[in-house]
């Protein structure tokens, strides 16, 4: 069975009654073992970086480890709040949100890693001679937000550079990267390396990205739960897991199918431009690529504890086997 879409309670009842009415006895034998029920959480809207997830709904892969998906839309800062209170059971957020959920007394666990790089960037226009994280010394800087995963690759990109944000001009400008930079209003722009400089690119606007794993290795988008969850059902989470990570494979083996199947949870992902988000995938893709699919890297962890500690967001050191575990990726 496969949700995409929620239906109204009213036409929901009214449809199980009329199905129940007109199934047979022969039939109501016949029907196959029941699924779990699986709400999952993620960003906040539909994106073709979600195609993984796309995938594993549509090409069966959930309904085979016995599982109905539900996908969801929240903020991060949400989505690790309600799996911490067992309101949730699975969502997909940051690294340096389970460290910072933790520390809270929030127990969530990282159990698969969906981003092997952390995504975070940053761009400025080819010739400006901005190449290095020391470059942006005296350099005015669009960011999306002071919080999130932005401002932490920022941060972890100044500290490689021996920096601080006194040393740059940081202007908020939400999401408008694109335009910010190619109308001249900013030297440079925070942006996930995935997304922003592919649109620069089709538009005639070639760009030089300083990615943050080319200086840092730090703990990025994955699969979390909690606790209670592990230790009641740990074989749901296993093959959650099993689930996730053959959608992810089948994307990164086949990105021009994943733009496909993703049409159908998208709204005007068929209307957009295709060589755009298919660039958007493609280079996706490249994040996510791994010889141990799935599995956490410790030194990916530190790293990114450190970050929170040298921000002040983290007062001490946490356990960080707690925080996370390979022991559900095969």
């Amino acid at each position: 069975m496969k949700i995409r879409k929620t239906v109204p309670i009213m036409l929901m009842s009214v449809l199980l009654v009329i199905s129940a009415a007109c199934a047979s006895p022969q039939s109501q034998q016949t029907q196959g073992p029941s699924l779990d029920h699986v709400n999952i959480t993620m960003g906040f809207r539909p994106d073709i970086q979600f195609s993984p997830l796309y995938v594993m709904i549509e090409e069966g892969f959930a309904e085979e480890e016995g599982i109905e998906i539900e996908i969801t839309h929240l903020p991060e800062t949400e989505a690790v709040q309600l799996v911490g209170v067992d309101e949730l059971q699975f969502a997909i957020v940051s690294g340096e949100q389970v460290l910072l959920a933790r520390a809270q007394g929030l127990p969530v666990v990282y159990v698969m890693a969906w981003w092997q790089d952390y995504p975070v960037a940053v761009a400025a226009p080819t010739g400006s001679g901005i190449e290095r994280p020391s470059d942006l010394e005296g350099k005015r800087i669009g960011i999306p937000g002071l919080y999130g995963a932005s401002y932490i690759g920022f941060r972890a990109l100044l500290t490689s550079g021996n920096l601080t944000e006194d040393d740059v001009q940081l202007d908020v400008i939400g999401y408008t990267q694109v335009e910010a930079l190619s109308q001249g209003m900013e030297e440079a722009v925070v942006v996930y390396a995935n997304n922003e400089p592919i649109q620069l690119a089709k538009l005639g606007f070639p760009v030089d990205v300083i990615r943050v794993a080319d200086y840092v290795h730090l703990a990025s988008n994955g699969l979390i739960t909690n606790e209670k969850t592990l230790r009641e059902n740990p074989d749901l989470v296993r093959r959650m897991v099993a689930a996730f990570s053959q959608g992810v494979a089948a994307t990164i083996e086949n990105p021009e199918h994943a733009l496909e199947v993703s049409k159908l949870y998208v709204d005007g992902l068929d209307a957009a431009d295709q060589s755009v988000q298919l660039g958007i995938l493609e280079t996706s893709v490249e994040f996510w690529k791994s010889e141990n699919l799935g599995q956490s890297d410790k030194s990916a962890w530190e790293n990114m504890q450190q970050v929170l500690l040298d921000m002040g967001l983290l007062e001490t050191p946490l356990d960080l086997e707690q925080a996370y575990t390979n022991e559900y990726v095969d």
